[in-house]
């Protein structure tokens, strides 16, 4: 079943987001769930202000969101896709992998991602693969593919 909702009223509270996701300040990466199929694909945002610690040294007068962070917060969108998984074992999924991953353009403080994951594989409850991208006003910024594994 598919669900979604406009800016004005997220699919997910904030509070909903935090009971799904174990990241906390400053690594609590998705503000607002736009959709959500579990098992299958997630739209989330991530708002980008220049209050946020990593702009304290990425970069002195030039802020510039760490592609690193970028890709987090992928992860985590890629992460609402299976949490809600009912034959899921529980417990913590973390990065495997990463591939193909490429910047396309800087992003900046006042601007908003929109990511977007879709499940591509999910192998013996453990390991899993989703495809994600991240957009600004529609122009992509980052795309690549995430591998995650439980651990126990």
């Amino acid at each position: 079943m598919s669900a979604s909702s406009t800016a004005h009223s997220p699919l997910m509270s904030s509070e909903q987001i935090m009971n799904l996701l174990p990241h906390r300040y400053p690594f609590a990466l998705v503000d607002r769930v736009l959709e959500h199929e579990p098992g299958k694909r997630a739209v989330a945002i991530k708002n980008i202000t220049l209050n946020e610690p990593q702009f304290q040294g990425h970069f002195p007068g030039r802020p510039l969101m760490p592609g690193v962070l970028i890709v987090e917060a992928m992860a985590q969108v890629g992460g609402l896709i299976v949490t809600q998984m009912p034959d899921l074992p529980k417990g913590l999924f973390v990065f495997a992998g990463i591939d193909g991953v490429r910047f396309r353009r800087p992003v900046v403080p006042g601007d908003q991602l929109r990511i977007t994951c879709e499940l591509l594989s999910l192998k013996r409850q453990r390991f899993g693969k989703v495809r994600a991208q991240a957009t600004v006003d529609g122009e992509l910024v980052c795309s690549g593919e995430l591998m995650f594994s439980l651990v126990d």
